[in-house]
């Protein structure tokens, strides 16, 4: 197990930074891509000063913000003793430290992992969580949570949301600029040129933001079924997490606190969703794989 996990979180820690660059490249280019078309420097500078500063932010504070988010409370040992030996126990185990645990007063089962590395992680997890399900189940989830540490998806996840929301705002701001910041703009020079770089631009900054979620989604779906093939060779028993995968869902209800933001960290969407669609679009826009498919996999590991 502990291979597996330093394998992956090494191949994570690479995959971080090639992620944080490549959208890093592409806020820069999308910065100057508009700041020409609408001839004003302005957007490149905000461009590069808001992926650097929310890049930092990130790094260092992303699970405080998360957890201030989510409205969960720090519990002691001598609050959950039975929660702590569990999870210090599935910690010798794997051989990670012991991060801190949180509590988030809700019904709906639930449980999300966070912070910057294995020293500074955090596992929160549901009263309704803690009320439904049993101790194996459970140890099936901390499991889960503990897999997304030690492989650092807390990681990748969390400088994914922070690009995708750097690009989402840039596009944002290049429509406004475009509505209002054109209106006194007399004539612009440079022809055909300067009109296929606007219509391109228009296009980027309606597709990119589309582009930047399906990545986001992606990466978080894969890591879901990572997560759980690496939490049934910690516990050795599948079958604990794929109960607790049907109770999770048989319970599902919407977290009170989560948001589109945040949805994606968790073990189950703790969104309110509409009836889905077997389509290609609504596979690509769900932040987790389908619940079937993850027990179905777990079950047949078992055999």
């Amino acid at each position: 197990m502990s291979k597996t996990l330093y394998q992956h979180s090494g191949q994570n820690k690479r995959k971080t930074w090639f992620l944080m660059t490549g959208f890093l490249v592409l806020v820069i280019l999308l910065g100057w891509l508009f700041s020409y078309t609408l001839e004003s420097p302005i957007i490149l500078y905000i461009a590069v000063i808001f992926s650097t500063i929310f890049s930092l932010i990130s790094y260092w504070h992303s699970d405080k913000i998360v957890l201030k988010i989510s409205g969960a409370k720090e519990v002691k040992k001598k609050d959950a003793p039975e929660l702590y030996r569990l999870v210090e126990n599935l910690c010798i185990t794997s051989g990670l430290p012991v991060p801190k645990v949180y509590v988030i007063n809700d019904p709906s089962p639930n449980a999300f992992a966070t912070g910057r590395n294995p020293e500074n992680a955090v596992i929160a997890v549901t009263t309704g969580l803690l009320e439904k399900l049993d101790k194996s189940e459970l140890e099936g989830v901390v499991a889960h949570e503990l897999s997304h540490i030690g492989n650092y998806d807390i990681l990748i996840s969390t400088v994914a949301t922070i690009m995708v929301g750097i690009v989402v705002l840039l596009a944002d701001l290049f429509i406004r600029f475009s509505i209002f910041g054109t209106r006194n703009r007399g004539s612009s020079q440079g022809g055909n040129a300067k009109l296929i770089i606007t219509i391109v631009a228009i296009v980027f900054a309606i597709l990119a933001p589309i582009f930047a979620y399906l990545m986001q989604f992606a990466i978080s779906r894969k890591q879901e079924y990572k997560a759980d093939a690496d939490a049934a060779l910690l516990t050795r028993y599948p079958e604990g997490l794929a109960r607790a995968l049907e109770k999770i869902n048989q319970h599902s209800q919407p977290v009170k606190k989560a948001n589109k933001a945040t949805a994606h960290m968790y073990i189950s969407s703790p969104l309110k969703e509409k009836k889905k669609r077997n389509s290609w679009w609504s596979r690509a826009m769900s932040t987790h794989p389908p619940t079937e498919s993850r027990i179905s996999r777990l079950r047949l590991s078992d055999r």
